[in-house]
């Protein structure tokens, strides 16, 4: 079953959610706002992506600012604190599958991590989405 960390008020979330659902695959949404993830599921995120824990904040409509998080100094386990602390801090949509986990921005990499995408999508935007054979 593939689960996406999912923001509604988010564009680049609504069209990876809409790109899944077009694949026909089994999915679980997981609204991270209002049921966020426990300290030790975000690690395990993290860690799937391969990617670091400020490589995952996001900066834009959150207290990333206020919360001095730009800060060279501040190590993992601090950002990781803030993520925790203020959900919103966490970049999205995070999607999970059998073929792996990332951070779909742009939307259009989740089609890397299904097993059946569409081979044409429109998002929200009017954007022309196509499957290459990279992304099979």
């Amino acid at each position: 079953m593939i689960q996406i960390y999912h923001n509604p008020e988010c564009g680049t979330s609504r069209n990876s959610l809409a790109m899944i659902k077009a694949s026909g695959e089994d999915l679980e949404v997981i609204e991270y706002l209002r049921t966020p993830p426990s300290r030790e599921r975000l690690c395990q995120l993290i860690q799937s992506m391969g990617i670091t824990p400020r490589e995952l904040l996001r900066r834009k409509g959150t207290p990333y600012d206020e919360l001095g998080l730009d800060e060279p100094s501040l190590d993992d386990d601090a950002l990781i604190d803030a993520m925790i602390a203020h959900p919103i801090l966490i970049n999205r949509p995070i999607v999970v599958t059998a073929r792996g986990t990332a951070l779909c921005r742009p939307s259009e990499k989740v089609l890397t991590l299904l097993a059946n995408p569409v081979p044409r999508f429109v998002k929200e935007d009017g954007e022309v989405v196509y499957v290459s054979e990279a992304d099979q």
